[in-house]
């Protein structure tokens, strides 16, 4: 029982997203530091796409992902493969003569945004863990 309520996916899609988060935090901090380094190339995380294919697919129509809940149910062919967030270097040429190319208002921009995006997963977790805490405790007095 108690792992059906941690595998869940209203809780292991929020992990793997704040997971994803964290790494984002990491490697914008990163390139942040290093702005005024030269040759440096500045690096993001993919990790929405990924997931949004897992969910849905390669095709455009949504699909319902099938889940195997019980060892008895008959298994399936389709193995679904869990996204995970992958770095991406951009080595792609540049405006600056030190051949950096890192924009410090794009890499701020995407800290706030990535911030904001933390926050409401962590709510969102948060938010599950007192719903099952509150349904497991009603039953005694």
């Amino acid at each position: 029982m108690l792992d059906q309520i941690m595998n869940a996916p209203s809780i292991l899609y929020p992990q793997r997203g704040l997971a994803a988060a964290t790494l984002r935090h990491e490697v914008v901090s990163n390139n942040i530091a290093n702005v005024n380094t030269p040759n440096f190339k500045k690096t993001d995380v993919v990790f929405e796409e990924l997931l949004a294919k897992e969910l849905y697919g390669d095709d455009s129509e949504a699909k319902i992902p099938i889940i195997r809940t019980h060892d008895r149910h008959l298994p399936f062919s389709k193995r679904i493969v869990p996204a995970v967030p992958l770095m991406e270097r951009h080595d792609e040429r540049t405006m600056r003569v030190d051949n950096n190319n890192v924009d410090i208002d794009i890499e701020t921009a995407t800290m706030v945004k990535n911030q904001l995006y933390y926050n409401a997963l962590a709510t969102r977790l948060g938010g599950y863990v007192t719903q099952m805490k509150n349904i497991i405790t009603s039953g005694q007095s």
